[in-house]
Parts: structure tokens; C-alpha cells; sequence
């Protein structure tokens, strides 16, 4: 069976108050031929659909579409699971009406389903459907039995293994999940699913599976083993990913059970791009700062005052995002202490030196009187209050 293993789509996400809706169905566009063109029988999405529990309209209405598109034009089973980032309850609504059409989903976490079972020339595969799951999502799901489970990785082994008891004996298996596999690489764009790394959950747990089709990293990775894999996210998501290959996995599963895996790339119209100089380097140097419309940050390598930086930058490169000074950050150590040995003078010193700065003009006997007498009501009143 060969099927197409993708995640993280974050439809309707803003990037930098930019809507990348636009951006996100070109990229579906590519991933809908992509699954026709490789004569894949499924497509398998593993959590994180929207960016948020309650996406906005054009984001639903573009998942819609692409589902739409999969299973009438194309006649593929489509197969999703929520993850961290949707809503659980929301994104599962009609699953049951869904299934008889070639549409399986798994929103919130339940005990003891049995597995979706889709058939090839070779017999028959089964695919475990884990949405996200938190320790005490698993403690709800399945009662009595998981009372005295604690963290992720304890609650995860334990549902996982309970979903492969329930694969028939002798058929190849799937796993469809949505979990942070300890050792993963992480990017900025990801959002943590707990507090100090408890989160993390050992890949051991999957090895009953033929495959395992994970979600949740952004950057596509295998986890652990090599037929346990992170399709990374539709898109770039950070610039921390700018380096990064995005698309999807193809993946074919032989009689036997073992698997092929090809990565293929799916190209955004708009790139993420990190450049890096003066800004004089960046307006004047075409061949190393030629012009682009890529979603640009950039850093200024300037030490000193830089004016409408943005707007400047922005005839070279119409969608930058970011500009940083990195160059500064250099000098902060230095600036903070002589900024803090500034505000140590006392208070008619620093109005005096603003004062000059201002007018270009030093304050005279009168005006230093009529400033003493202004900080000493000042110092009354902060007192007067503080009693």
C-alpha cells in the first residue's frame, strides 16, 4: 500500500500578522497532485490541521475544499487525528458519518477503538488512530485501568500498547500519532506540550507497527527508528526553519511489512529567508543581496543609528518581516551599565543635561531654583503617599 503521510498543516496560522491562507492552499494544491501523481491509495494527516481550537471561516472552508478534492476527484481514503492545536471535540464531529464515505477521524482520545482497516493486492492494513493525548486525557479515556498513570510517556505507552492489541494477528499496522518522541529536533514554531520536557515519550512503544506517521515537530525527521517518522509541517512556520526542506512522505508498505519512505518537497510561493549585513551592504550589493519576495527577516550588522530601516529594506525585499540588530546586542552590556551609572546622578544633574540637549542651552540660577523646588514637592508627595 502506498500512502501519503503528512502533518501540521496550522491552517488559518498568522505569521507575523501576515494570513498565510493563501500560501497554505498553494501548497495543498501541490500536495493533492502529489497524492495523485504517486497513485497513493490514502492520505494520512497526524494532528495539528488548524492552528488554533477555533479556526477562522477561510481556513475551514479551504480544508473543505481539499478534502473535498481527495476524496471525489481523487477517490483516496483520507485519515486525520487531531493534535495539540485543534479542538478535539470540533475537529471529530461527524466522524461517523465521515467513515462511510472514506473519511476517518479521530478527535478526542477513546478507549478500545478498533483500528481502521483499509485493504490492498496484499490484504489487509491497519491503521491506530492516537490523537494528542495528555496523561489525563488517557486517565478519562480508559477509567480504572490508567487511574495511576502519570506523565506523557507513562499515559502514551499505555494507550499505544492498547491499540496494538487490537490490530488482528498478521496484519500490517499503522500507527497514526501525535506526540513529542524523545530526542526529536524541535524548531520555534512548535508549542510546547508541557513544562520542562515531561512531555517527551520513548519510541519504544511503537515498535509493534509496521509504520508509525507522527505529528507534531516541524522539521521532518525519523524518531527513534527508521519506520517511525515526523513529516514536518506543510509549511515554515519560523524563520528558525528557513533552512529546512518541506513536504510530505511517501510511504510504501510491502506484503511483508517493511517500508520505503520518500520525502517529497512541496514548494511554497513565498520562502522564508535570514539575510545578514549593513544596510548600506544590503541597498547596495545586488549580487549578494539580490531582490526577493520571500518572507525575509533581517538582521543589521550596524553599530550605529539606522533610520526607517524598514522602509528602506522594503524596496529590496517588499515582504520583509523582521529587522533585528544583532550588531547592538554586543554594546547591550556596555549601554545597560553606563545606562545605569546615568540614573544613578542625581535627578536636577540628569534634567540638566536634557535640558541642554533639548535648547542647546544651560539652565540659569532661576530655572535650577524653580527645578529644586519642583523635585522637592515631588519628593513630598512620593513620600506623603508611601506613609
Amino acid at each position: 500500500m502506498r500512502f501519503i503521510h503528512t502533518a501540521d498543516w496550522h491552517l488559518g496560522r498568522l505569521f507575523f500578522g501576515r494570513h498565510l491562507t493563501d500560501d497554505q492552499a498553494h501548497v495543498l494544491d501541490e500536495l493533492v497532485h502529489l497524492a495523485r501523481d504517486a497513485r497513493a491509495e490514502a492520505v494520512v494527516i497526524a494532528g495539528d490541521v488548524y492552528d488554533r481550537a477555533v479556526p477562522p471561516v477561510e481556513a475551514v472552508e479551504l480544508f473543505d475544499e481539499v478534502l473535498s478534492r481527495l476524496l471525489l476527484d481523487e477517490k483516496l481514503k483520507v485519515i486525520y487525528i487531531a493534535g495539540n492545536h485543534d479542538s478535539a471535540a470540533r475537529l471529530g464531529f461527524g466522524s461517523r458519518l465521515l467513515a462511510g464515505g472514506g473519511v476517518f477521524v479521530a478527535g478526542q482520545l477513546q478507549a478500545d477503538v478498533a483500528p481502521v482497516i483499509l485493504d490492498d493486492a496484499h490484504g489487509k492494513v491497519a491503521f491506530s488512530l492516537l490523537p494528542y493525548m495528555e496523561p489525563a486525557t488517557v486517565r478519562f479515556a480508559y477509567g480504572e485501568a490508567a487511574e495511576d498513570l502519570a506523565g506523557f510517556d507513562e499515559a502514551t505507552s499505555f494507550a499505544v500498547a492498547r491499540a496494538a492489541a487490537l490490530v488482528p494477528e498478521g496484519c500490517r499496522s499503522v500507527a497514526v500519532a501525535h506526540a513529542f518522541i524523545a530526542g526529536g529536533a524541535l524548531s520555534e514554531s512548535e508549542r510546547p506540550l508541557s513544562v520542562g520536557g515531561s512531555d517527551s515519550v520513548s519510541p519504544a512503544c511503537f515498535a509493534p507497527f509496521s509504520y508509525t506517521a507522527l505529528g507534531h515537530l516541524h522539521a521532518p525527521q525519523q524518531a527513534g527508528a527508521a519506520n517511525i517518522r515526523y513529516a514536518g509541517s506543510l509549511m515554515k512556520y519560523s524563520f528558525s526553519e528557513a533552512g529546512q526542506r518541506k513536504g510530505a512522505t511517501v510511504v510504501d508498505l510491502a506484503a511483508d511489512g517493511s517500508v520505503t519512505i520518500e520525502e517529497a518537497a512541496l514548494a511554497a510561493p513565498h520562502d522564508l529567508a535570514v539575510v545578514r549585513g549593513t544596510l548600506q551592504e544590503i541597498l547596495e550589493d545586488r549580487e549578494r543581496f539580490p531582490k526577493s519576495e520571500d518572507y525575509t527577516a533581517v538582521e543589521l550588522m550596524d553599530k550605529g543609528p539606522v533610520l526607517d530601516a524598514h522602509g528602506k529594506l522594503s524596496r529590496i525585499y517588499p515582504n520583509v518581516l523582521q529587522v533585528t540588530r544583532p550588531g547592538l546586542m554586543e554594546q547591550a552590556g556596555a549601554l545597560r551599565e553606563q545606562g545605569r551609572k546615568k540614573l544613578e546622578r542625581p535627578d536636577d544633574v540628569l534634567f540638566g543635561e536634557f535640558f541642554a540637549d533639548m535648547t542647546g542651552e544651560t539652565l540659569d540660577e532661576a530655572q535650577k531654583k524653580e527645578l529644586f523646588d519642583v523635585l522637592e514637592e515631588l519628593l513630598r508627595e512620593e513620600r506623603e503617599a508611601k506613609i
